[in-house]
């Protein structure tokens, strides 16, 4: 499937039905086009089966909460809501979008408390996040923009707001020839990609940024989770930029992302070592087992 995004075939699921694709639209006085009031989750269906689909409905719900919001399904409403919208549009492999989001309704100011909160359920068939860099290393840009206190925004949740400076800068690495940009937290220490945290290896360890003003990525528990297995030792720390010069590989981890290398961010190097072929390999074994 291909073509723009509003102009397709196909089903979306919404606000408990399937719709056709065209038709699932809302109103340019949607609450949350005005004041970023939606949270969302990116998710990936393998040979018929959303890997940690549950977990993924239980953080939309908790994302709701901490922006105020009620989500009008359980999670297992949302579980089923997932399986219909890929079974009738025929996917086994796909990636699934959930989107929660405050609609027009009597309020439109700040304050939102009359209008309904609305879910979608959509999907589409999407290869690698990063093209070939799966093989080779992804080049990362450094971003000018870094990720705000939790004091100032709810870094738990997975918001559509938080994600305009990432918007702004990955735009920035690409005019770059970059795939992605790292960007700092607002104390300057290392923190993530902007859609994928990041983990790098040092003398046989592994060293990943601590989730303490980003989300703590679902990706992210499941690979920390698989090395500690393979017994491998994981350090959650803070990271500053200074320590990237000695880090002798590195690898982001995403549910879009998977688990992809990085070969290069901003003036240092990377190798697409031998740790992380085998950590991208037993993540892609996990999620079709």
């Amino acid at each position: 499937m291909a073509g723009a995004y509003d102009d397709r075939d196909g089903w979306i699921w919404m606000d408990g039905k399937l719709v056709p694709w065209r038709d699932a639209n809302v109103h340019v006085l949607t609450h949350a086009l005005h004041y970023a009031s939606a949270v969302f989750e990116g998710e990936r269906c393998y040979n018929g089966r959303i890997f940690k689909g549950h977990e993924h409905s239980l953080r939309l719900r908790k994302s709701a909460e901490l922006l105020d919001m009620e989500i009008p399904f359980s999670a297992e409403e949302i579980d089923a809501a997932k399986d219909a919208m890929l079974k009738a549009n025929g996917w086994t492999d796909a990636y699934v979008r959930a989107i929660a989001w405050r609609g027009s309704g009597e309020d439109m100011g700040v304050s939102a408390r009359r209008n309904p909160v609305r879910l979608a359920v959509a999907g589409w068939e999407w290869g690698a996040y990063y093209g070939d860099a799966k093989m080779k290393g992804a080049k990362l840009d450094i971003s000018k923009w870094k990720r705000p206190s939790p004091e100032t925004i709810p870094s738990e949740a997975k918001a559509a707001g938080l994600y305009m400076i990432c918007t702004m800068s990955k735009h920035a690495a690409e005019a770059k020839g970059c795939s992605d940009a790292m960007m700092m937290d607002y104390r300057g220490y290392v923190a993530e990609a902007t859609g994928a945290n990041i983990f790098f290896v040092k003398d046989g360890e592994v060293h990943t940024p601590l989730a303490d003003c980003f989300l703590n990525g679902l990706t992210r528990q499941t690979v920390i989770g698989m090395l500690e297995d393979k017994q491998i030792k994981v350090h959650q720390r803070h990271i500053m930029p200074s320590e990237l010069e000695g880090f002798e590989q590195c690898w982001l981890t995403g549910t879009a992302a998977e688990v992809t290398p990085v070969g290069q961010i901003g003036d240092y190097s990377f190798e697409v070592g031998e740790m992380t072929r085998d950590v991208a390999q037993s993540y892609e074994k996990l999620v079709r087992a």
